[in-house]
C-alpha cells in the first residue's frame, strides 16, 4: 500500500467540490472532484448506458443532458480559475 503524501498544491478556487488545484510538477492546473461526486456522475452514465435500448432514447437523451450539465459547469469553473490566473487553458 502506498503511504500518504503530504504535499503543497496552489487552490486556483474555493477548495469545495470542483476545486481548481494546480500539484507541485504539473504545469495545468486539474478539477478536484470529490468521490462522491464521481460516483454520481459514474452512476449517471451507466444510467445512460442502460437506458439506450430499454427507453427508445428519451430517458437516455435526459440522462445525457444531467452528466453535460455537470461536466459543463466544472469545465467553466477550471476555465475561469485558469483564466483569472493568467494561465494558458491547456485544450
Amino acid at each position: 500500500m502506498l503511504a500518504v503524501e503530504r504535499i503543497e498544491a496552489e487552490l486556483f478556487t474555493d477548495g469545495g467540490n470542483g476545486a481548481v488545484v494546480r500539484l507541485p510538477g504539473r504545469r495545468f492546473p486539474g478539477v478536484l472532484i470529490q468521490g462522491d461526486s464521481l460516483s454520481i456522475l459514474r452512476s449517471r452514465v451507466a444510467e445512460f448506458r442502460s437506458a439506450i435500448p430499454v427507453e427508445g432514447g428519451e430517458l437516455a437523451l435526459e440522462v445525457a443532458d444531467e452528466v453535460l450539465e455537470d461536466l459543463d459547469a466544472l469545465l467553466l469553473r477550471y476555465t475561469d480559475a485558469l483564466e483569472r490566473h493568467g494561465i494558458r487553458i491547456p485544450f
